[in-house]
């Protein structure tokens, strides 16, 4: 389990913009790690707090095999291990946590320690992520 901070990226957008004053919807809570993922999932009722809009479905494989058609929502600024990035919500029901798949961990730079059970930025970068432009 990881700690992260989630804010609604629209609100962003037009905070930078002039358009809105009052602080962006923001949410601090856990995300199971799961390297077996590959999105960036937040339950329903963390959804509704932030004011997300869905915006497309996508079809999604279960630990059991089953195939569900989940909800796609607006992006977030999703803050993990001291790193940001902005990304797409895949919608899960509040019965299932929260997940960080390989996806924003790839796109953030951050590997996983098993022997202390967290996430941290890749050593090899510690100044922040590196992009390989070719």
């Amino acid at each position: 389990m990881a700690k992260i901070k989630v804010q609604n990226w629209g609100d962003l957008e037009l905070i930078a913009a002039g358009a809105r004053t009052e602080l962006p919807r923001s949410v601090d809570t856990e995300a199971l790690v799961d390297t077996g993922a590959g999105l960036f999932y937040l339950q329903t009722s963390l959804v509704k707090k932030l004011g997300l809009r869905p915006i497309d479905t996508i079809r999604s494989r279960t630990m059991s095999n089953l195939l569900e058609e989940r909800r796609v929502c607006s992006p977030v600024e999703l803050e993990i291990a001291g790193r940001t990035g902005v990304f797409r919500v895949v919608e899960v029901p509040d019965a299932l946590p929260n997940l960080i798949g390989q996806i924003p961990l790839e796109e953030l730079d951050l590997v996983v320690d098993t022997r202390r059970h967290r996430v941290v930025p890749n050593p090899a970068h510690p100044e922040g992520p590196l992009y390989d432009e070719f």
